[in-house]
């Protein structure tokens, strides 16, 4: 078999998984991560978890800000340029190489997603068990169903969970 066709299917295989757990790969723009953190007033010294942190650039952004970010991933070819991209700012930054899905949450001030609409209520109910202390949610482009947000605009939405 030709290493080609090896390292093809592995980068199929690695982006599919995404899709198959949450979401495509679709890189944030800029400006979008900009107007995200200020809808959900996210401030210096906080701390920001990214569900589904394709290349970082979220969490990139937060840290330029001081934002401690704690990156999920299932995708570890994002996953290791998540890491590269921010490097520099290591010391806020983390970044695992896990399904989201089937881990504990440490505690946050805000939680990121973009998650397809199908996960958006299981995602609710996910949220809901596993936040204990005052959390809101940024979910970009999609809403949950069946629950009005607390503030949106043309394509982001903010949740309250665990007051």
């Amino acid at each position: 078999m030709p290493l080609w066709f090896i390292i093809l299917s592995v980068l199929v295989l690695a982006f599919a998984l995404g899709v198959k757990r949450g979401a495509p790969y679709l890189p944030i723009l800029k400006r979008d991560s900009d107007v995200l953190i200020k809808l959900g007033g996210l401030k210096s010294g906080q701390t920001v978890i990214d569900l589904g942190s394709g290349d970082g650039r979220f969490l990139l952004a937060a840290a330029r800000l001081g934002i401690k970010g704690i990156g999920y991933e299932i995708n570890p070819i994002l996953v290791a340029v998540s890491r590269l991209v921010c490097w520099r700012y290591r010391h806020l930054v983390t970044i695992h190489l896990a399904d989201f899905w089937r881990v504990k949450l440490p505690p946050a001030d805000v939680i990121y997603t973009f998650l397809l609409p199908k996960y958006m209520t299981e995602l609710d109910s996910y949220l809901k068990t596993q936040i204990k202390q005052p959390t809101t949610l940024i979910s970009f482009a999609f809403e949950i169903p069946g629950r009005k947000p607390d503030k949106h605009n043309r394509n982001t939405f903010i949740y309250h969970y665990g007051d």
